[in-house]
């Protein structure tokens, strides 16, 4: 039997040759399955592993961003309804208002972790699209609501439908691209909220216009409207969707034979077919990087929606109102979108994700903190763009991270419903930290807690990451796992996952 590798990074370094070189040092004896382009030279090789890439991304990549900004637009407009009237028109208080913001959420969360499992089983040609259907006709009659309970029932199964949508697609990609690919593609699929926000508040603006059509408020038109655009684009994606590499139709066998060549050189296990068993389930969730990496997590998720659901009313206690309130929430978003495709494309470089999250986290930190000392509207506006920056960057960078660092099709798949599904209940803390009592103030309570989330879970968790992967990452250097290899072949040691010992963790 021949000696299983000794050395695999998980920071995905790509590699020129891929049956010479894995990671940062040579393996032994990887199973790779046929190459079609034996007999051609490295640079013609390289010439179409390039149009590979790029057929790839021009299939999956605009389309799934679209699906994303469809999402966070739907999930998100009704901080866009309350300036136009939602309020008034239903009879809702303060508290309500947050009251429906919050049931979505524990709908969303608690739903998350099962669903790259029904994912993975019933195909995502088939599960992406049947659940974008099922929210655009619940945000359709989110416009035809008359009182709080039809509210509150629409926002709850809006969170049910809504919940596989973020984590299927991260997963989904996870599943086409090779480690060092990944971060940027990630970031380019994650902006797409960042554009929402942006493109949501000038939507927003001229839908609010309708005031009165139909005998219908503004803010019924915004769900309807989009809820409609919903149903639409879901009913296409049956259509624009594809499953997994082994079964992508867009796909020649000799381009699907590339695919997952370059995925299994990149010893991913997402290269190859896996039956669902329980202990993969249990493996991630016995497995530390998951909860800390939830906590990081929750570091910059419960600041993302707490930005994106009140940021029209952060703005409003400014002094702004209408539409101006409306169209003042669009340049911090588009800013965000920018630094979260560079740091994405940084991270992917470097190999160096804990140091971009805490570095980016340092820029939230300040614009939550001008946000709080601050008397002056200006000041306090230029803080919303620094608030952004610090989030919506590392939304996708800790995704990436959490993918490099998870090895194995389903664990993966549970690890990131875990984490998205963790950091997602948060938002149940986002929907209530905003009072209108607390609008003297400036909202100076909600901007603490978001200060704090930044501080000690993304700034904090993220350097406690750092530096127990690097000593993780020691240990395997010194050989102090090794003799996970004894009395193992080389496909069970495959199957350790991310702690077999040839397996380097992204820090």
């Amino acid at each position: 039997m021949s000696l299983p590798e000794k050395r695999n990074s998980g920071s995905g370094q790509s590699p020129s040759d891929d049956e010479k070189q894995v990671g940062d040092e040579k393996p032994g004896h990887i199973d790779l399955p046929s190459d079609p382009d034996a007999n051609l030279s490295p640079e013609e090789k390289a010439k179409i592993d390039r149009r590979l890439l790029w057929k790839l991304d021009l299939r999956l990549i605009p389309w799934l961003c679209l699906l994303y900004l469809i999402s966070f637009l739907d999930r998100s407009n009704i901080g866009n309804a309350r300036l136009v009237g939602l309020e008034d028109s239903l009879s809702i208080t303060s508290g309500q208002y947050n009251a429906a913001l919050t049931i979505f959420f524990i709908s969303y969360s608690l739903s998350e972790p099962l669903t790259n499992i029904l994912l993975k089983r019933l195909r995502p040609s088939i599960f992406i699209p049947g659940i974008m259907v099922a929210w655009g006709i619940v945000m359709t009659t989110m416009g035809l609501c008359h009182n709080f309970e039809g509210l509150m029932t629409a926002r709850f199964f809006l969170g049910l439908a809504e919940a596989g949508l973020f984590p299927g697609i991260t997963y989904y990609l996870s599943c086409w691209y090779r480690r060092n690919e990944f971060g940027i593609r990630s970031a380019i699929f994650f902006s797409a909220a960042a554009v929402s926000g942006s493109f949501g508040g000038l939507l927003a603006a001229a839908i609010g216009e309708m005031d009165g059509i139909g005998g219908k408020r503004g803010w019924s038109w915004i769900f309807i409207i989009e809820g409609i655009a919903t149903v639409l684009i879901g009913i296409a994606s049956f259509w624009m969707v594809f499953d997994f590499p082994d079964e992508a139709t867009f796909l020649s066998d000799v381009d699907r034979q590339r695919v997952l060549r370059r995925l299994k050189a990149d010893q991913q296990s997402s290269a190859e077919h896996e039956e669902f068993r329980m202990e993969y389930f249990w493996a991630s969730v016995k497995d530390w990087k998951t909860w800390l990496f939830a906590v990081i997590y929750m570091g910059c998720d419960g600041p993302l929606y707490a930005f994106s659901l009140f940021l029209p009313t952060i703005i409003r206690g400014l002094g702004y109102s209408g539409t101006t309130a409306q169209l003042l929430s669009v340049p911090p978003y588009a800013v965000a979108a920018i630094l979260t495709i560079s740091i994405g494309y940084l991270a992917d470089r470097t190999r160096q994700r804990g140091l971009c999250n805490m570095g980016v986290s340092v820029l939230g930190i300040v614009g939550f903190a001008m946000l709080i000392s601050a008397a002056s509207p200006g000041v306090q506006y230029a803080g919303t763009f620094l608030g952004a920056l610090g989030i919506y960057p590392c939304i996708s960078n800790t995704i990436t991270w959490v993918s490099n660092n998870t090895e194995g099709v389903y664990k993966r798949g549970v690890t990131m419903g875990i984490v998205i599904g963790w950091g997602n209940l948060n938002g149940v803390v986002s929907s209530n930290i905003y009072q209108e009592s607390d609008r003297s103030t400036g909202y100076r309570t909600g901007h603490s807690i978001v200060f704090a989330y930044l501080f000690v879970f993304l700034l904090g968790g993220s350097a406690l990451q750092y530096m127990l992967l690097k000593k993780e990452n020691a240990k395997r250097r010194a050989g102090k796992l090794d003799h996970l290899y004894e009395g193992r072949s080389e496909k069970e040691v495959e199957a350790l996952g991310d702690i077999r010992p040839g397996f380097y963790y992204t820090l």
